[in-house]
């Protein structure tokens, strides 16, 4: 049976809807406040959590973005409750990487349906896909069932490289991420005393050349094969979008990336997780703390948006909200911060 966790402050509210689910042939877990659902949740290990917004001390935004960061909870399909149906509210949720959204009141059947398609959709995830080009392949047909930005293809290029062949220099734009469907492949770059330091050594089923992408930088290192290889050769805008894309769908492919739980995943989860309105807020934070004689940060949408991690278009709509909500003033391509705490708030919790 399906264990559901159910956040909810409302006694009444919390028990019927616990009967709802426990008439459906569900567990139910319940919890009256935030801090507890948390804990509760790390406890539990549930299938669904279903979590009002509205909660003291810890609300549901902050529930979902401490969830987001526990390796072995994040990605655990999440439903936010409310009695607001204001769109900045429902906006805000999905960025912090909620599956779905109900408003209060609703109705038996209504839940019920949430619940089993977020459930139905979960369980895709939960098989175990091989690392390799023909477990990708099946992993990428499956994400593809979720709406996702149309995908490049899922029969992917492959390449032959033969010993001691480059595959990429250092400084060079990273326009795919590599699967090695074959041999070894290393990673290296020079010291400033000319000795060949190599970064990294990977085989059959290793993906490689994806930190650059998601830092938006050109390689920081160099990949030369070790003896006769074949390569899968992943696009880029393919594998930003299977990273940047729901939570169960971008967890699950994380965990092809790299395998297991190590601080290489918790980094890659923070990238995945993190709401482009944290990391804008996160990079305009640091930009003034790094020239805090100049009164207004002057760099071109483009330079922001690299530094973000995102498109530049997103960047421009993502200004323009925090120009709205009187976080920033914008001249040109000066940037001025007004509301430095109000900032703060967005990238502590998004």
């Amino acid at each position: 049976m399906k264990k559901i966790l159910l956040i909810e402050d409302n006694l009444d509210m919390r028990e019927n809807t616990a009967e709802i689910l426990d008439l459906a042939n569900y567990v139910v877990v319940t919890a009256e406040n935030g801090k507890i659902g948390v804990e509760k949740a790390k406890q539990e290990k549930p299938d669904l959590i279903i979590c009002d917004i509205m909660m003291p001390d810890l609300d549901g935004y902050g529930v979902l973005h401490m969830i987001s960061k526990d390796p072995e909870i994040a990605g655990t399909p999440f439903i936010f409750l409310t009695a607001k149906a204001e769109k900045s509210d429902m906006r805000k949720g999905m960025n912090l990487g909620a599956d779905d959204y109900m408003v209060k009141p609703f109705d038996k059947v209504e839940l019920l349906s949430a619940v089993e398609t977020r459930l139905n959709r979960n369980e895709l995830f939960r098989k175990n896909y091989t690392r390799d080009l023909s477990g990708l392949a099946q992993f990428v047909d499956a994400a593809s069932k979720f709406s996702l930005p149309t995908l490049a293809s899922t029969e992917y290029k492959i390449r032959n490289h033969h010993l001691k062949e480059a595959l990429y220099h250092e400084g060079d734009e990273p326009l795919v991420v590599y699967l090695v469907n074959k041999g070894k492949i290393k990673t290296w770059r020079m010291s400033p005393d000319g000795k060949e330091l190599i970064t990294g050594i990977y085989s059959k089923g290793d993906f490689f050349g994806y930190n650059p992408i998601l830092e938006g930088t050109n390689h920081h290192d160099s990949a030369t094969a070790l003896e006769d290889s074949e390569v899968a050769l992943v696009p880029k805008n393919d594998f930003l979008s299977l990273v940047y894309s729901k939570q169960e769908v971008s967890a699950r492919f994380i965990k092809m990336l790299v395998n297991n739980i190590n601080e290489k995943e918790e980094q890659l989860l923070s990238l995945a997780y993190n709401s482009v309105r944290g990391r804008v807020a996160d990079a305009l934070m640091k930009l003034q703390k790094k020239f805090q004689g100049t009164p207004n940060l002057s760099f071109s949408r483009e330079d922001l948006a690299n530094i973000v991690g995102t498109s530049t278009e997103t960047l421009i709509r993502t200004l323009s909200d925090f120009k709205q909500e009187k976080m920033v003033e914008i001249d040109g391509r000066d940037v001025k911060i007004l509301n430095l705490s109000g900032l703060e708030r967005i990238r502590k919790f998004s």
